[in-house]
């Protein structure tokens, strides 16, 4: 499990960490922290729908935030919990631009033990570092 939650950070809301060894993993990762926050166990979510991310931003730390709202906004929309399986990364003409192939299916209270509801991811403390060997984030949820 490339995240763990982090206790001391926020008072009324959840923090966590993530890291990967590039930003895909990352990016998949920090998903599924925002996942798991929200569901006991992230395993049983079967892949029977698909949804792709397509974003851009010319902050990489911005499309991160884009990223992780995106998880958000099907569960509130759509009521699906997805999981990110590939995440593609580009930078080009000074811009970030974000493809991602998810998967997951509609909740279901007698197979997804709920959690928390998170509302939306926030920018306190929010931080995504380049380190030695790969990238890491620390967010924070707002539940």
């Amino acid at each position: 499990m490339p995240y763990e939650y982090l206790e001391d950070i926020a008072i009324a809301d959840i923090a966590f960490h993530a890291w990967g060894k590039d930003l895909a993993e990352l990016f998949q990762a920090a998903g599924d922290a925002v996942i798991n926050t929200m569901i006991e166990n992230i395993a049983e979510i079967a892949p029977q729908t698909s949804r792709t991310f397509n974003l851009e931003n010319e902050a990489l730390d911005m499309l991160l935030f884009n990223f992780l709202e995106e998880f958000i906004y099907y569960k509130d929309s759509e009521q699906l919990l997805l999981r990110a399986q590939q995440v593609q990364i580009d930078n080009k003409d000074g811009n970030y631009y974000l493809t991602a192939m998810t998967y997951g299916e509609t909740i279901n209270p007698e197979r997804h033990q709920q959690r928390v509801d998170v509302k939306a991811v926030t920018l306190h403390r929010f931080e995504l570092e380049k380190i030695e060997d790969g990238w890491t984030a620390r967010v924070i949820l707002d539940i």
